[in-house]
Parts: C-alpha cells; structure tokens; sequence
C-alpha cells in the first residue's frame, strides 16, 4: 500500500510537471509565431467550397472538396480541412486564392489541390483580432481540362461492357427510385451466389495522355469493388488494379482516383480502358453496388 501511494504520488508530479512544460513550449511557439511588427493576428474564416459545371459538357456538379489551400497576396499560408478558421498576420485589403483541396484515391494522407479545378480568388479586408468571412465560394473546372469520358446513366446506350468472364451485369435504377444518387437512372450491379463475379470496361480505349488522368466516379456499395485499368502496347496487354473501394453502409460517396501512375507503369503502352470488378464477398447472400457520374479527366494539348 505505502509502495502504491508513493508511485501515485510521483506520477501526479510527473503530469504537472509535462503539462507545465507543454504551456511553457506553446508560449514560447507562439510568441515566435507572431513575432514582428504585428503580435495580433486577423482570422479567415472559411465554410466550403462549391463545384459549378456546365452539366452537358462537364457533367454533374457532385463534389467531394475537403480541404482549402490558401495563398495570401501570392503568399502560401497552408492546407486546412474545412470548415476552418486561420491566422492571418495581415491588415486592410489583401488579395485571397484558394485552391479546392481533394483526398486523392479516398485517403487521408495524400490531400492534394485539385488541379482540375479553379481557384477561387478575391479581395478580402482583414482586421486584427476580427474574423474575415469568405462566404459562399464557388469554383469551376478549369478551361484546360479535357473530359475523355463521361457516364452518368442517363441514355439508354451504356460506355460500359460487361467483360465474357463476367456472371452478373449492369442494370440502371428505374425512374423515380429512391437507389438512384441524381437524375433519373443511377447504375446497379446485384451479386447472389448464381451471378457472385461481375466485370466490366470501358467500351472504348483511350491514349495515354503526357499530362496527368484522373477518375471521378460516385458509389455506394455493399461489397468491396476493385477499380483498375487495362493498358495496350502493340503486343501486350496489362490489366492493372488500383484502388479497392470499401463498402459504404448505405452512403453515396464521391472519389478522385490518380490513374496517373498506373497508366505510365510500363514502358510502350499506348492505350487504357477502365475497369471494375467484384467477387460477392464472403457471407453476404446478395450484395449490391451502385455507381454514378464517372468522368476520367486529363488536360487539352496544344
């Protein structure tokens, strides 16, 4: 027991001790933070950030921008997830850009800016110790980016095929069901123990472009979906997974997947399809995968 009390007793002393630490070492930070002509920062305060598209062209509007990178009089201040509120050690009128920030392939740590799309720039007043709000922002696609397929469901003739390995196949959500994400038609892929294997590919091949390749594509699914890619050199063939996407729980959700890499992996392919493939996971007797708004963009060539 007088043991015990004793290790007790020194363990307190301990965490007083780390914690006093820790105010003198964030003291110290943020004096040297704000260290200058001005002690006394201005605060940004920033919501989200909206798509805007031009739907016959562009395609929907669906949007998944987690992140601000936020560059002051050309200055870059950081990458914050949104909503956010951040120091700015400025006053009076300043000229704002934020680029919309994406979680490149769904994770985490691989936040980028969306090159694809616009940044939002504007003139904002900041005051010392005032929160500066930037309102509703809104951003496009930018003028350089080339849509190389769409998909969306909506047209009778489907830009997919169903591969002859392939037991199940691709149906559209009726009109008016409460599947469908936007629109009228949303796709839909049932697996059962009779059609437990579904494979599809892009009807048509594209070249592989010197620029960057981007997928965007909403899900909502049941069981775990591979996405991947074909490449065609003049003798070869490669078929190439990238990402394998989680079952959802009932939610739609919107990916940004980098075909980039993967489309430059070996040397003299010349051409792409996109692919999607799912075995019915283990112990489900019926699983359901859903999809909408595939685009595969890259940037337009001089």
């Amino acid at each position: 027991m007088i043991s015990t009390h004793y290790d007790d007793m020194i363990y307190r002393r301990l965490i007083r001790y780390f914690c006093f630490l820790s105010i003198l070492y964030i003291t110290a930070s943020s004096c040297e933070k704000f260290s200058g002509d001005q002690t006394i920062p201005a605060y940004l305060s920033i919501d989200s950030i909206f798509l805007t598209t031009d739907y016959y062209s562009q395609g929907t509007s669906s949007q998944h921008i987690t992140d601000a990178w936020v560059y002051v009089d050309d200055e870059f201040l950081g990458a914050f997830e949104l909503p956010a509120r951040l120091p700015v050690l400025k006053t009076g009128v300043h000229h704002l850009k934020i680029w919309p920030g994406i979680k490149k392939n769904g994770i985490a740590a691989t936040r980028v800016s969306y090159n694809f799309y616009n940044p939002v720039a504007k003139d904002v007043k900041f005051a010392q110790d005032s929160t500066t709000k930037t309102g509703v922002l809104k951003t496009t696609y930018q003028a350089t980016a080339l849509f190389v397929w769409k998909e969306d469901f909506e047209n009778v003739a489907l830009t997919l095929d169903t591969t002859t390995r392939s037991s199940s196949y691709i149906q559209r959500t009726p009109s008016g069901s409460p599947l469908t994400f936007e629109g009228n038609h949303s796709g839909l892929v049932l697996l059962d123990s009779l059609h437990d294997f579904f494979e599809c590919q892009t009807h048509s091949e594209y070249s592989i472009p010197a620029a960057p390749v981007y997928l965007e594509m909403n899900f909502n699914t049941s069981n775990n979906l591979v996405v991947g890619v074909y490449t065609y050199g003049t003798t070869i063939l490669y078929q190439t997974p990238i990402i394998t996407l989680m079952p959802t729980k009932g939610i739609w959700k919107k990916i940004y997947i980098d075909l980039t890499t993967t489309l430059n992996a070996y040397t003299g392919m010349k051409s792409y399809r996109v692919y999607f493939s799912a075995f019915k996971d283990t112990g489900l007797k019926q699983s359901t995968i859903m999809f909408d708004n595939f685009k595969v963009l890259t940037r337009k060539t001089k």
